[in-house]
This record gives structure tokens, sequence and C-alpha cells, in this order.
């Protein structure tokens, strides 16, 4: 348990899935399957505009998450995914698990790439889930630069197509504890693909690995927000700088919500949000809920106050 927790309190960069109603199920469900995993919280948030909204904290693989079953106003989709690393120099049976996990996965899943040998791993597979999340699952090169088990990576298609570099140079620019990672380019005879745009990379924002590639592959889907990040912050100034930084589509703002110029959701939020929701009581959650649901940006006095009530 102290594991999981000490992951969550040092990532300042979360995940946040979307569901209809099985935030909490589909939770346990992964929970189930990966090592170092556990669901820390679940939470009910009343009267909100989707109603009563179940929200579950939990850990994957050392990695923090968050789920929130609000109704089925997005749908997930393969263009933020999340790469599964096996390395046979961390797990020593690596392959093994590789192949338990897809079995598991497999459950009422659908393969997107068949489970197989490829020039860029001697395993590979690319599945959604019965939930809708997509994995890509790989037999890393035990030679090569470590990374962490679980790596979410976007996929730049259709209009966004070619722009995974300049992406990345641009939340390298943003966040203030950043680090490049690898970059390969396609070369010429890779049609679709134009050569020079992205075939991988990836790169490391405030503690957490991210990875993007370019697709010129004719896809039905785009970013949305059934796939969000949240962006825990210590300060008001911080909460302002990335706002400001990152928000490109002023009728996407509600509730610290924001879409960047990728079309690609965030939620720019105070630290200590998670101890508003999970360690306040009924009528605490209550009034900050009702404090930020009026919100664009987070005013951080204005939810403590909330939290704190009338003196």
């Amino acid at each position: 348990m102290s594991n999981v927790k000490n992951d969550s309190q040092r990532h300042k960069l979360i995940p946040h899935l979307w569901f209809d109603r099985e935030a909490t199920d589909a939770a346990a469900f992964y929970c189930s399957i990966f090592p170092n995993s556990e669901v820390t919280h679940t939470t009910l948030l009343q009267n909100t505009p989707s109603g009563d909204c179940d929200l579950v904290s939990f850990t994957l693989w050392g990695l923090p998450f968050q789920a929130i079953s609000a109704g089925s106003y997005f749908k997930l989709n393969p263009s933020i995914s999340f790469i599964v690393n096996f390395d046979p120099s961390r797990e020593a049976n690596a392959s093994a698990m590789l192949d338990e996990v897809w079995s598991k996965l497999s459950d009422g899943g659908t393969p997107l790439v068949p489970l197989d040998k490829y020039p860029f791993s001697e395993r590979f597979g690319w599945i959604q889930d019965k939930y809708g999340v997509t994995w890509q699952l790989m037999l890393t090169n035990p030679a090569g630069e470590p990374r962490p088990p679980l790596v979410p990576s976007f996929m730049f298609v259709g209009e966004n197509v070619g722009r995974a570099e300049e992406a990345r140079e641009f939340y390298l620019s943003i966040f203030r504890h950043s680090t490049p990672g690898s970059l390969q380019h396609y070369g010429p005879g890779q049609e679709p693909n134009q050569a020079g745009t992205v075939m991988f990379t990836d790169f490391m924002l405030e503690g957490t690995w991210l990875a993007a590639m370019d697709s010129a592959m004719e896809h039905a889907f785009s970013f949305n927000e059934a796939i969000s990040f949240m962006i825990r912050c210590e300060s008001q100034e911080e909460i302002d700088h990335y706002w400001e930084a990152l928000s490109a589509v002023p009728e996407a703002e509600q509730c610290g919500w924001l879409k960047d110029r990728y079309g690609i959701s965030w939620q720019v939020v105070p630290a200590n949000m998670d101890d508003f929701m999970n360690k306040g009581t009924a009528e605490q959650r209550e009034r900050v809920t009702k404090a930020f649901m009026s919100m664009k940006k987070f005013n951080l006095a204005e939810l403590q106050a909330a939290f704190d009530g009338p003196q």
C-alpha cells in the first residue's frame, strides 16, 4: 500500500479516463491485470451536470490514474493509448508476462495490431480492451535506454498528422521539468507516411514519460476528452502558467479543463484537490464541487475557502 501511495504523491502528471458508468469496474479490472497496482480512493461526486459520478483513483504498475463515471459524452479511442514495456532486464519472465496480460485484455477486447514479431520488437501487439482503452504491449530491447512500464502515447492523425515533433517541442518548452528522449523519423518509401515525420518519439514531463507518433493512415478518430491529463499544481501561479500556456480553445474551458492547439485535453488542478475530494466530509465535497462547477480556470483560494466553509 505505501509504495502505491508514494507513487501517486510524486507524480505531477496523471492520466484521466472518462467512462459512461464503468470507472469503478474498469479500475478493478486493470488492477487485477498489472503488478504493483491498487485502487487508492473511490469518491462519489454529487449534483454534477452528469448527476452523481464515481471518481476513482488508482495506480497501475507505478503510474497513477484517475477515472470518472460521468455519462456517454466522450468515446475512448486509440488516439491516446498506453505503451506497456515488458523489459527482460527488469522482469525475468517478461515475455510470459506480456502474453498473460494480452490474454486478460483480450477478454471482450479487440486486437488492433496482432500479437507477433515486428522489426521494432520481438513481441508486440496493440489491443483495445472491453472498456475502450487501448494498450500497446511491447517486449523491449534490454540493451536500450530504460523506460517505465507504462507510457501514455499520442497518435497524431488527420489534420494533426505531421505535428508530433512540433507538439513534443511545445510541451518541452512549457513544462518546467522536462527531458527529451528518442526521436525517430520516417524515411523514404514508408508511404503514406511522409519522410521526416515522426515514427516514434518520447519525452519526460514532470517525471512522467510520454510518447508520440504521426500516422498518415486513415483513422476514424481524433483526440477528445475521453482521455485527458491532470497537471497537479502547487500554487495559483503554477495554475496560471499552465492555463495560459496550454489553453487554445476558449469554448472548451470549464471546471479546470482546457484543450490545447492539438485538441488534447488537460485538467489544471490544485495538488491538494485529492484531499478536498477524498479526505473531506460529504458537506465539504459538496461545497468544493459547487465552487469548481462555476469556474473555468481554478481559483485555489476560493476552492480552499469552500472546503473550509463558513468561519
